[in-house]
């Protein structure tokens, strides 16, 4: 970062940040790249919010964290808000996360004995909206995965139009994240055991059932379609290939589910489209509808707490809701 150039978030505030600063800065993202295993668009994301932060820093001559006041990073978090520096101001969620990379960085700085105080403690992040996940009916899901594989005239699927149908059920019929789809080994299916490990974020691994539409939609790709897709290709543990035989790639799964959901008329672009999450939100609104119990689906889920999970419990209350004001003679006065 130079007075001259930006600092990767397109601000520029005309002044350098100082080395002492950047090196606390370089620390703390290697450390949550080593001790924590932060996914590389988080770090991307962290080290964006914290640059922005150097440069305000810079602006206000502040040259050493031990010299950084509370109301330093008020101010910071006010101007996110607002907008500043020719920048549109934060969602609240970014806010969060900005907030989150600042507070985070002066705790570390703590811990590693560069500052004798914290005066990230008792500054209060923004507190991002509560978005509901949406998810899709049974009856909408049940056409997108009906689709997601055509058949020719003779009533045959092509192996492509088989590979589809697979992921597509993969992923609602075991709650998989898109990267932890595209990212199975052909040794992390399990046909007979009915399973499959998911390796999901910060390198934790699970254990999930594959249900009996998912099963059989892979056991017809795996047998009918992969060695085909595969000898194309110069060998893959992946499941799921591409034409060229390659791995398939987030951006391929994507492009597979929208055509699906073109085909079943849903949203397929725009703010309303169905995504790879939404299938995961689907699975695991459906599972909570059915009688889950939430410790068990955020295990399913891969959660690390179960706080994150229980937003899906409020979906089940909005329904209920929205069940009861329709239903109930006399819900409305």
């Amino acid at each position: 970062m130079t007075g001259e150039q930006s600092t990767g978030d397109g601000s520029d505030a005309g002044e350098v940040p100082a080395p002492a600063l950047r090196r606390a800065v370089r620390g703390y993202l290697d450390h949550l790249t080593v001790e924590r295993g932060l996914s590389a668009n988080t770090l991307a994301s962290y080290r964006r919010d914290l640059d922005r932060y150097l440069d305000s820093l810079a602006a206000a001559a502040v040259s050493d964290l031990s010299a950084v006041s509370a109301g330093e990073i008020e101010r910071h978090l006010a101007r996110l808000r607002s907008g500043a520096d020719g920048q549109p101001p934060l969602a609240a969620s970014s806010a969060a996360r900005a907030a989150s990379a600042v507070r985070g960085l002066h705790r570390f700085a703590l811990r590693e004995g560069l500052v004798d105080a914290d005066p990230s403690r008792d500054v209060r992040p923004p507190t991002p909206p509560r978005r509901l996940p949406r998810a899709l009916p049974l009856d909408d899901v049940v056409r997108l995965l009906e689709t997601a594989g055509p058949v020719d005239a003779a009533g045959a699927a092509a192996p492509l139009a088989l590979r589809d149908r697979a992921l597509l059920e993969f992923l609602y019929g075991t709650g998989a994240r898109i990267s932890e789809a595209v990212g199975a080994a052909v040794d992390d299916v399990d046909l007979d055991d009915g399973a499959a490990v998911l390796h999901g974020k910060g390198g934790r691994t699970r254990l999930v059932p594959i249900g009996g539409y998912a099963l059989r939609a892979l056991g017809a790709y795996l047998v009918r379609a992969r060695p085909g897709l595969a000898a194309a290709g110069r060998g893959t543990p992946a499941v799921f290939l591409n034409a060229r035989g390659g791995p398939l790639t987030r951006q391929g799964a994507w492009a597979i589910l929208r055509r699906a959901a073109g085909r079943a008329g849903l949203a397929a672009d725009g703010p309303r489209a169905v995504s790879p999450h939404t299938l995961r939100h689907s699975y695991a609104t459906h599972l909570l509808d059915g009688g889950a119990d939430v410790r068990v689906v955020q295990e399913l889920l891969g959660h690390a707490s179960v706080t994150t999970t229980q937003v899906y419990t409020l979906v089940t209350v909005e329904r209920l809701r929205e069940v009861y004001a329709t239903a109930h003679p006399r819900a409305r006065g």
